[in-house]
């Protein structure tokens, strides 16, 4: 794709990235071939970043800002300030003079900042900041109407639209208005209006079987459904206990708990109420046994019955000190006219207002007059825009390249002085500073991705005991080595804002982390190979010995139970063949060796060092070959995309870089040490070492003869080796 802007790039990261050095490359944006972009999205939380002004740019709401809602916010900055270079200054206040004055739009955005000027204040500033924006209440909180569609007790004109909208407030909940205030929507006005209407309609039901649904009136008849509501399930119980009663006599017993229960409870101190027997029957079961009203009820339950007999019985039924089954039966019969009806109920959000209330209220003239109320808040859905507006271009004003240098371009990320957005703080951790860290929601989920990038991720939970507040991250560690990072492991985390955590180590992605580590590693392998088979032995013989000392100490116990040993075997031929053989290898092995080291020895020093430095190349060079070749690949694109991010590159962490991304501890210049250690681990004893090697190359030398000339004849080598010395030199 060609563009008529001439374009300069950078490389960085292994691959070619526009420089965005003016207000003419951010306004061109647009025409950059978006294949040449860093990223093309990004979530618009977990970032460095303003959330607000990523929430701006995200027009479709979908969480994530595209590149497509980013060219267009750079759109909107461009038209609307007179110099786009400005953009590049991130400066958190935006002077009136900077904003456009020769077009519509630019005029209606500097009347906005000044409206919002005299709000907070400021009438005679001449510039805006993002602090004067930062709270938009101060900006609308004496005013009635200011065009966000909610209309609050302020908007009301008379008492009975303050009272109106309170109701609704109570039944619904409350929306915020701009000012900070609670307030209902058009949409609230109309589901209120709806659920008393519904209420009315359904109270309308009634009329035409008023008697049979309200037996006793209306209040009566709600208290005694309310009475039998709260015991008809214990009744229900009772007469199911006396049918079963009649059925078969020999389940009295049971029916009415056994004494056992009874004495349970009477071992410990009883409520007044006696709930301890609430799950017991209602009274003593019999076979056609009516309830008893007034005595013989289950205490816990005497209340409930007495409510039932005063409010539902005798009004329906009756004088009665007993409600048989048919009684029963009769009393919900009389009652289930207004279950059916009360089944139909509608308007259920809004009873908490009362019956009266509801009846009394004309819907027609509450939606009148709250609509008419919005109407006015409506008017002003244009002063409301462009205040929105402003503060949608103070924030742009600030953030839009910021943005730009972490999503077309990752500067930021490669030479920028400050970290890029996604880079959420520092983990310090076993001697080191990561830099490379992340915030992730779901580790497990991030962890599948990520794995791909090549690098030593460890996660860590992280929490604040103040206040709190909790937080997954994930830091990249680039140089040094892994030998003490394991799961477990704690370690400090400093965020953006400066604030500190307690870090824990919860899951590992192992990669090589450095050449030094590379090269260390064959020989660390093989001290572990070697611990590993000495504790294996260790273990083997401890075992042998444990069963040999078990096996001596059973034959001691048993030695008058037990045969005589047999008297050991002589030796075999064989057997003393096999073992001078073994000593033989064995002597052939060490002369060899010792043949060898001679050979190295006789080279001189300068060889024999470029031996041994060989020799260590050849042991360590395969496996700094394959972490080089690792570490050449590490790719900061999984580690991001597993955050929601579209990256369009593959944006590497080489080893130079890699190395700026991970500090390790370092002394200050100028800084002194102090080398005594009260319990340092003892040293080498060198002067031991140094007898033993002058004792071994003594008695090389005298074996082979050097010292011949200077020993009498019967202390020389050959004389005491006999053919056991070595053949005399040529």
């Amino acid at each position: 794709m060609t563009s008529p802007h001439r374009w300069t790039f950078f490389r960085a990261g292994g691959f070619d990235q526009v420089k965005l050095e003016s207000g003419a490359d951010l306004l061109n944006i647009e025409h950059l071939d978006q294949k040449l972009w860093a990223a093309l999205s990004c979530p618009i939380y977990g970032l460095n970043l303003d959330p607000r002004t990523l929430e701006y740019i995200d027009t479709d709401n979908n969480k994530r800002v595209r590149a497509s809602e980013l060219i267009a916010a750079l759109q909107f900055a461009g038209r609307n300030l007179k110099n786009p270079d400005d953009l590049l200054k991130g400066d958190a206040v935006l002077p009136l003079s900077a904003i456009v004055d020769d077009k519509q739009e630019g005029k209606v955005l500097i009347a906005a900042a000044k409206k919002i000027l005299g709000h907070v204040g400021k009438p005679d500033a001449t510039s805006l900041s993002i602090d004067d924006i930062a709270d938009t209440s101060h900006i609308f909180q004496d005013t009635a109407f200011n065009g966000d569609g909610i209309i609050t007790a302020l908007s009301a004109s008379t008492e009975e639209e303050r009272l109106w909208i309170s109701e609704i407030i109570a039944c619904l909940g409350s929306e915020a208005d701009l000012s900070g205030k609670p307030g209902v929507s058009a949409s609230a006005i109309a589901a209120f209006l709806a659920e008393v209407k519904a209420y009315q309609e359904w109270i309308a039901k009634v009329e035409p079987q008023k008697e049979a649904v309200w037996p006793i009136g209306e209040e009566a008849t709600a208290e005694a459904v309310e009475a039998v509501n709260a015991i008809a399930a214990k009744i229900e119980d009772y007469f199911g206990r006396c049918r079963l009663a009649a059925f078969d006599s020999r389940s009295i017993p049971l029916l009415n708990r056994k004494e056992e229960e009874y004495a349970g409870i009477a071992a410990g101190a009883l409520s007044l109420s006696v709930k301890e027997v609430a799950d017991f029957p209602l009274a003593q079961i019999a076979a056609g046994k009516p309830l008893p009203l007034t005595v013989g009820i289950n205490p816990a339950h005497d209340a409930a019955v007495k409510t039932l007999l005063r409010k539902a019985v005798l009004p329906l039924l009756g004088e009665r000190t007993a409600l048989s089954e048919a009684d029963w039966m009769s009393l919900k019969e009389k009652l289930a006219p207004f279950y059916a009806w009360h089944a139909q109920r509608a308007g259920q959000k809004v009873e908490k207002l009362g019956h009266a209330r509801l009846m009394a209220m004309d819907t027609a003239a509450v939606g009148l007059a709250l609509t008419a109320l919005m109407e006015k808040d409506k008017a002003l859905a244009a002063d409301a825009a462009n205040i929105e507006a402003v503060q949608k271009l103070v924030r742009y004003y600030r953030d839009l390249a910021l943005l730009c240098n972490n999503f077309v371009n990752f500067s930021d990320f490669y030479d920028g002085e400050e970290p890029a957005i996604f880079q959420y703080g520092t983990l310090f951790l076993d001697q080191r500073a990561c830099h490379l860290c992340l915030r992730v929601e779901d580790v497990a989920k991030h962890s599948t991705m990520a794995a791909l990038a090549g690098a030593y991720l460890a996660y860590c939970e992280c929490s604040r005991k103040g206040d709190g507040e909790k937080l997954l991250i994930v830091a990249a560690f680039t140089s040094g080595d892994s030998d003490n990072l394991m799961l477990g492991r704690n370690g400090v985390f400093y965020d953006r804002q400066g604030r500190d955590w307690d870090a824990t180590i919860v899951k590992i992605i192992d990669n090589p982390i450095s050449i030094r580590q590379a090269f260390w590693a064959p020989y660390k392998k093989f001290v572990r190979y070697l611990e590993e088979q000495v504790n294996k032995r260790a273990a083997a013989a401890e075992a042998e010995n444990h069963a040999t000392l078990s096996d001596t100490a059973t034959a001691a116990v048993n030695a008058d139970k037990t045969k005589a040993p047999a008297p050991p075997k002589k030796m075999d031929v064989g057997t003393v063949a096999a073992i001078g053989v073994a000593f033989g290898a064995i002597g052939t092995f060490l002369t060899a060796l010792v043949g060898y080291a001679t050979g190295i020895f006789k080279l001189g020093f300068l060889p024999t060092t470029l031996a041994f430095v060989g020799l260590i190349l050849l042991i360590s060079t395969p496996s700094v070959v394959m972490a080089y070749m690792k570490l050449r690949k590490r790719n900061l694109g999984p580690i991001l995309d597993g955050n929601g991010w579209a990256v369009n590159a593959k944006a590497k962490i080489n080893v130079p870089f890699g190395a700026t991304l991970s500090s390790q501890a370092r002394l200050p210049k100028g800084a002194r040490r102090d080398l005594t250690e009260r319990y340092a681990d003892r040293g080498l004893p060198w002067k031991r070492w140094v007898f033993l090697l002058v004792l071994l190359y003594g008695a090389y030398g005298w074996f082979t003869g050097k010292f011949n000339r200077v020993l009498p004849e019967q202390a020389q080598a050959k004389t005491i080796l006999g053919k056991w010395a070595p053949a005399p030199k040529p």
